[in-house]
C-alpha cells in the first residue's frame, strides 16, 4: 500500500514540474529572424523590425512580422509598404491562433534620434490593426507597444537600427568631415535652360558676287582668317567688261568737253567767240561730268571699279570685313548668278548663345538678367546678360528664343555646341538649408547625415531652391540640427560597408 502511495506521489511531481516547464516557454520568445528581413509568406510585403528587447523575446508571425506573447495573448508588429507609404500593421493571436482583432486596442511609441516621441492609434482594417501615421524612413528607432484586450493591459518593446553610424570625434576628425547647423541662408533662384552657340547675326556677312560670270581664282578656303579689303575670289564677267567700258568713254567724253570748254571760255574772254557758243561748251562739259560720276557709282556699288591690271573682265571679291570664312560655295570654272551666296564671313571674336525658352518660364526671362553659359564639351563657362527675348512662336512647340552675346577671344565658343545656359532670378531667404556638398544619394533618397551624440544617422529630405552652394531643405530637418557637410560620402561608404542599409 505504501509503494502504491509512493509512485502515486512521484508521478503528481512529474506531471506538475512537465507542466511548470511548458508554462514557462509559453511565456519565452525568440527574436525573429533578420534584422530587416520580410516575411516569405508576405512576398516582401511586410517590413519586420530588428533587434528585439521586449518583456519576452519575439518570434517569428505568420505575417512574417514579429510576434509577441504574454500568455495566451499574442500580437504581431509589422511594417507594411507595398503600394503605399509605410505603415504599421498588427495581428492578434490567441494561444497561437489568429483572431480577429476587435475588441483589441493598441498604441506605439516611437523614438528617433533628435525627434520627439511619435505616438501611432490603430483602428481595425479587415483582419488586423492600421496604424494612423506614415513610418518615415530610416526605420531606425526605440519601440514601445501597448495593446489592451479582455481588460489586460500587454506591454512589448524592441529597437532597430538603419542607416545609422557610429563614429567618434576623433574619427571624424580624421575623415575631416565638417559639421555644420541646418539654418536660414540666402538663395539665388536659378532658371536651368538648353540652347547653343551660333553665330552672332549683327557681324555675319553672307558675299554675293553682284554680277554673274565665270569664276577664275578662288583663294579663300573655309576656316581661312582674312582681313578687310583682302581679294577671296575673281570672276570674268563680260558684264562688267561692258560697264567699264562705258566708263573709259565717259572719261574721254569729259577730258574733250572740259577742252572744248576751256577753248570757247578763252574765246568768249577775249570777245572772239559768242557767248552762246561759251555757254553750250560748258553744258556739254558738265553733262560728260555727270555721266561720268553716274558709271562711276554704278561701278562703285558692286565693287567692280578698274582694276590695277587694265582687265576689264576681272572682278576681284574682296572680304567686306575682318573675320573666319564659315562657308564656301564656289569653285574654279564654276558659273556663278549675280545673286549667288559665294561665302559666308563672320566675326567670331563674339557669338550668340541662344536658348529656348518654354512658355512657363517666360515670366521670369527678360533683358538684362545676368546669366552663366557652360558646355559639357570642355570644362569652362562665360557669363553675360540676356540681350534679346523673343515673342512666344509657334503653335506646336510654344517656345520663344533669348539669346546671350558672349565674348569669344579664343574661339573656344564653337557655333553649333550645345550648352546649358543658368539664367540668375530673384535672391530669396529660406527658414532652413543645408550645404550642397553635404548631399547624398541613399535607397533613391536625397538625404544628409544628421550628427547626433555619437553617430549619424541619415535623414531623407525634401528639397526645394539651389543655387549650387546652398539648397533649401523643406522637409526632413530642422533649424539648428546638426549634420555632416564636407567628406558626408565617407558615412555613406562606411553605412554600406556594415550593411545598415534597409533591405527592400
Amino acid at each position: 500500500m505504501k509503494r502504491k502511495q509512493t509512485i502515486v506521489i512521484a508521478a503528481i511531481v512529474i506531471i506538475g514540474a512537465i507542466a511548470a516547464a511548458l508554462i514557462l516557454g509559453m511565456n519565452r520568445a525568440k527574436p525573429a529572424g533578420d534584422d530587416h528581413g520580410h516575411g516569405a509568406g508576405a512576398a516582401h510585403a511586410e517590413h519586420r523590425a530588428g533587434d528585439a528587447h521586449a518583456a519576452g523575446e519575439a518570434q517569428k508571425g505568420l505575417r512574417g512580422g514579429k510576434l509577441f506573447t504574454d500568455g495566451d495573448f499574442g500580437l504581431e508588429v509589422t511594417i507594411f509598404e507595398t503600394g503605399v507609404e509605410p505603415e504599421f500593421r498588427l495581428y492578434t493571436y490567441t494561444k497561437g491562433k489568429r483572431v480577429d482583432p476587435a475588441g483589441t486596442t493598441a498604441t506605439i511609441t516611437l523614438e528617433r534620434l533628435g525627434r520627439d516621441p511619435q505616438q501611432i492609434q490603430f483602428t481595425k482594417v479587415a483582419d488586423y490593426l492600421k496604424g494612423n501615421a506614415v513610418i518615415e524612413e530610416p526605420h531606425s528607432f526605440e519601440v514601445t507597444v501597448a495593446a489592451q484586450r479582455e481588460g489586460k493591459t500587454h506591454r512589448f518593446a524592441y529597437s532597430q537600427e538603419e542607416a545609422r553610424v557610429a563614429m567618434t570625434e576623433a574619427q571624424v576628425k580624421e575623415a575631416d568631415i565638417e559639421i555644420k547647423s541646418a539654418g536660414a541662408a540666402k538663395i539665388k533662384s536659378s532658371l536651368q535652360l538648353i540652347g547653343d552657340i551660333k553665330l552672332n547675326g549683327d557681324r555675319t556677312v553672307l558675299i554675293v558676287p553682284r554680277l554673274a560670270g565665270i569664276v577664275e581664282v578662288a583663294n579663300a578656303n573655309a576656316g581661312d582668317v582674312v582681313k578687310k579689303g583682302q581679294v577671296l575670289a575673281v570672276i570674268f564677267s563680260p558684264t562688267l567688261a561692258d560697264q567699264r567700258g562705258e566708263l573709259l568713254a565717259a572719261q574721254k567724253r569729259l577730258a574733250l568737253a572740259e577742252t572744248t570748254y576751256e577753248r570757247e571760255k578763252k574765246l568768249f574772254e577775249g570777245k572772239i567767240s559768242a557767248e552762246q557758243d561759251f555757254l553750250q561748251a560748258r553744258n556739254a562739259m558738265n553733262e560728260a561730268e555727270i555721266t561720268v560720276r553716274s558709271t562711276q557709282q554704278k561701278l562703285s556699288s558692286i565693287g567692280g571699279l578698274p582694276a590695277s591690271s587694265g582687265n576689264l573682265t576681272r572682278y576681284e571679291i574682296r572680304a567686306p570685313i575682318s573675320g573666319t570664312i564659315v562657308e564656301k560655295s564656289l569653285s574654279v570654272g564654276q558659273a556663278i548668278k549675280e545673286d549667288a551666296n559665294i561665302f559666308t564671313l563672320a566675326d567670331l571674336t563674339s557669338v550668340w548663345a541662344e536658348m529656348t525658352v518654354y512658355a512657363k518660364d517666360m515670366n521670369v526671362i527678360r533683358v538684362g538678367q545676368k546669366v552663366t553659359v557652360k558646355s559639357a564639351e570642355f570644362a569652362g563657362d562665360a557669363s553675360g546678360v540676356i540681350s534679346y527675348v523673343g515673342a512666344l512662336a509657334g503653335e506646336q512647340t510654344r517656345t520663344a528664343k533669348a539669346r546671350v552675346v558672349l565674348p569669344n577671344p579664343n574661339s573656344a565658343w564653337r557655333p553649333g555646341l550645345p550648352v546649358n545656359i543658368e539664367v540668375e532670378s530673384a535672391e530669396s531667404e529660406v527658414p532652413v538649408a543645408v550645404s550642397a556638398d553635404a548631399i547624398q544619394t541613399l535607397r533613391d533618397s536625397s538625404v544628409v547625415f544628421g550628427r547626433y551624440d555619437n553617430a549619424f544617422e541619415a535623414r531623407p529630405l525634401k528639397l526645394g531652391r539651389s543655387d549650387g552652394m546652398m539648397v533649401e531643405v523643406l522637409k526632413g530637418l530642422s533649424a539648428g540640427e546638426k549634420y555632416a557637410a564636407r567628406n558626408s560620402y565617407v558615412i555613406k561608404a562606411d553605412i554600406g560597408k556594415a550593411g545598415a542599409s534597409h533591405d527592400h
